[in-house]
């Protein structure tokens, strides 16, 4: 088990933003929402050439902070993200994209039946700082 994604302890990522700007990537965060259910699928990063793409190939196209490359979400999944709108917010620091889904999973992780999970937003914080499981 992986404990990171599938554990029940809380172990947040707080030097995620640092690590990102320390390779001068000049991205800005995406949220990722389902257009007709609202859920936050999660979020990721784009740059000028990510939404670019997003903006003529209709899906989203984000920008892989890990691999520092051009994301096509669901090129290796299959679980493609239609694109409905891109909004920015009132600074222009940050942008929404409202998107479709064309199978039923959105995150990289697996439910325990193997499918992929419809949004990575999957457990909850305790009042302990524990976490616990929303979607089984």
């Amino acid at each position: 088990m992986n404990e990171l994604e599938e554990g029940t302890r809380l172990t947040l990522d707080f030097d995620k933003l640092a690590g990102v700007a320390a390779t001068g990537a000049r991205v800005v965060p995406v949220v990722l929402q389902d257009a007709g259910s609202g859920d936050v699928l999660f979020i990721g990063y784009a740059n000028d050439q990510a939404l670019k793409a997003t903006l003529e190939e209709r899906i989203a196209v984000l920008w892989s902070t890990s691999r520092n490359e051009l994301w096509r979400k669901g090129a290796t999944s299959g679980d493609v993200l239609r694109l409905v709108d891109v909004r920015v917010n009132c600074e222009q620091n940050s942008l929404l994209y409202l998107v479709e889904r064309t199978t039923g999973g959105a995150c990289h992780t697996d439910l325990p039946s193997g499918e992929a999970r419809p949004t990575c937003y999957y457990r909850s914080v305790g009042d302990g700082g524990e976490l616990r499981h929303l979607l089984q």
